[in-house]
């Protein structure tokens, strides 16, 4: 890493690609509708990460966090993910 490396934070949002069964989020709209939310339409289940890193510029950042998703943090058969700067 380099000397003038800055701080960046991504919020990384995961979830069951549209085309995969969803049985939490199933599960959930069903527990909603139980206890009186009738206009619960869909719920897809998914997982956050925050990540901070330091990186030379936001395009490195950016490269890093897509990497981390790709390897680890998502499975790419059956989730996609989409990533929120917080901090850049």
């Amino acid at each position: 890493m380099t000397p003038d490396a800055k701080p960046f934070v991504a919020r990384v949002l995961v979830y069951p690609r549209a085309e995969v069964l969803d049985p939490q989020g199933r599960a959930i709209e069903g527990a909603l509708e139980r206890i009186g939310f009738d206009g619960v339409q869909r719920i897809r289940a998914g997982k956050s990460f925050e990540v901070a890193l330091r990186a030379a510029s936001s395009t490195e950042a950016s490269e890093a966090v897509d990497r981390m998703c790709r390897q680890l943090l998502a499975n790419p058969i059956v989730e996609d993910y989409s990533v929120e700067w917080i901090r850049a």
